[in-house]
């Protein structure tokens, strides 16, 4: 599957569909196996799980193993993942059994598309999974829901799974052979973590570089930052990307300034009014955003490559007859990606802090009052408070950076030696982006209310003014003091909800 193909179906309301050829390959692997594991030992077929594994589990017992593996794992804590997180990794768990390489029973599969398709989101807790033998915490938490047992969000709703799956006529699945084992045994939701960071990164990306240019207009920058031989001049295709992005943005804008028809004549002033260049907050966008863009897109190449991975164990070779054991549970490429995720996303929240501390110190930037206060100074107090909760964001952001990948911890009687800590990884870059798009709402308002301060909405961009108009619908020009928390939650929920043409 293509990102697009994905998001799709997580964000837009699209139907899993499934043709005649999967379901023909799931069910040639799942008789294979039945057939070949007779008289052979198959590691969570008739043993015992990771260091029961040298434990021999007798033929009475075999579908029993299958309940137990979910019944025991489901031992997870903490507040629920989101729906989407949640819908992201049974769709990744469904991408891998439609390989054909796992031995699950078709209903395995077929459950789990009735789940995403009817909405029903499994109540799967944070925090369990260390992310080595793929996410077995959380992954039996959403197969303890497809048996029929546990809990879910319904219609808003955390109700009784059973209920539910009555109510859409689904029936709980019946485990087979090792489907308990393949449901437990991957990545599904350190990469469904990582699809919807993504997706909700690379949009924030847009909004960044849409508000950076929308801070040159308001300080009437010298154009050349943007211009192409300056661009081109770095080999970085990132740069020239966001400088490229950056004039089609401001191609329409009255209030960029062009060097030569401005500096390059004759001037007898000692001391120049306008500043000469931008800070770097406002001039080094294509530097400071372009190493992010070549980031971002690095990750989405990692991520979609696990997503339409086979990442259980172990996996079944139908062609060569034969069961390989090995690791593709490992999670350490979606972990290192999340933590190179967030230390991108964090930069880009620093530069975000940088420009608002830009708008708000009026000795800086030279044309504004002091915090935007179009009030009366001492009295009232414009938006300075707000400053304080990008600050505390941003230097929790710039703390959560810190890497999770080399926070290896030995645990499973040291089966599991080295892990990867990848739903850790993914969760912690998840705050980060949270908070990058609480840092990006503080900052709209910011940016409308400068605008206003010095009436530029005219001479702004098509694109810029579309955006003034738009956060102006739910922030109105103030003077008067007034609480801000409700206007920076619902412009957080505009920032993820809208699309940027």
């Amino acid at each position: 599957m293509k990102l697009v193909d994905i998001e799709n179906i997580l964000f837009y309301e699209e139907k899993v569909k499934m043709q005649k050829v999967d379901y023909e390959n799931i069910d040639r692997c799942f008789l294979f196996l039945a057939e070949f594991s007779k008289d052979k030992v198959i590691y969570g077929i008739n043993t015992g799980f990771g260091p029961m594994a040298q434990y021999r589990v007798g033929n009475d017992d075999l579908n029993k193993l299958q309940y137990n593996i979910i019944r025991s794992h489901s031992c997870g804590a903490g507040e629920p993942l989101s729906n989407e997180v949640v819908k992201a990794a049974m769709l990744s768990r469904m991408q891998t059994f439609l390989a054909g390489k796992s031995g699950v029973s078709v209903e395995v599969v077929v459950t789990i598309k009735y789940f995403i398709n009817n909405n029903i989101t499994p109540f799967i807790p944070q925090h369990g999974g260390v992310g080595a033998s793929g996410d077995l915490v959380q992954l039996a938490h959403l197969g303890l829901s497809l048996i029929g047992e546990g809990k879910c969000f319904y219609k808003g709703e955390k109700r009784d799974v059973k209920e539910v799956m009555n109510e859409c006529n689904i029936k709980p699945l019946q485990l087979k052979m090792r489907d308990g084992l393949a449901l437990c045994n991957g990545t599904a939701f350190m990469t469904g973590l990582g699809v919807v960071n993504l997706h909700k990164s690379k949009k924030l990306m847009q909004w960044v570089v849409l508000g950076s240019v929308m801070m040159n207009e308001i300080a009437a920058s010298y154009d050349d930052f943007m211009s192409p031989f300056i661009n081109e001049s770095k080999k970085h295709y990132g740069q020239r990307k966001i400088a490229e992005d950056m004039r089609e943005i401001a191609s329409s804008s009255k209030r960029l300034l062009k060097r030569e028809n401005v500096l390059y004549s004759l001037h007898n002033e000692d001391v120049f009014e306008h500043k000469v260049q931008p800070f770097y907050s406002l001039r080094c966008t294509p530097q400071i955003i372009g190493p992010i863009l070549e980031t971002i897109e690095n990750v989405e190449k990692i991520v979609v490559d696990e997503f339409n991975s086979v990442d259980d164990n172990p996996i079944v070779d139908v062609e060569s007859k034969n069961v390989l054991h090995g690791g593709n549970f490992h999670g350490d490429y979606i972990s290192f990606e999340m933590d190179k995720l967030k230390i991108a996303v964090t930069k880009m929240v620093m530069l975000v802090e940088r420009q608002i501390n830009y708008l708000y110190h009026d000795k800086i930037n030279g044309i504004l009052p002091p915090f935007l206060n179009m009030g009366t100074l001492g009295l009232n107090y414009g938006l300075q408070a707000t400053q304080f909760t990008a600050t505390s964001t941003t230097a929790e952001c710039q703390t959560l950076s810190n890497p999770m990948y080399v926070h290896s911890i030995p645990c499973n009687n040291d089966n599991q030696d080295i892990v990867s800590m990848g739903t850790n990884s993914g969760l912690i870059a998840q705050r980060v982006i949270e908070n990058g798009y609480q840092v990006m709402a503080i900052h709209l308002m910011a940016l409308v209310q400068a605008v206003d301060c010095l009436d530029i909405k005219e001479e702004l961009s098509v694109k810029t003014r579309e955006l003034y108009d738009n956060v102006r619908k739910i922030v109105p020009k103030f003077i008067e003091d007034t609480p801000k928390y409700d206007e920076i939650r619902i412009l957080t929920d505009f920032l993820n909800d809208y699309s940027i043409n």
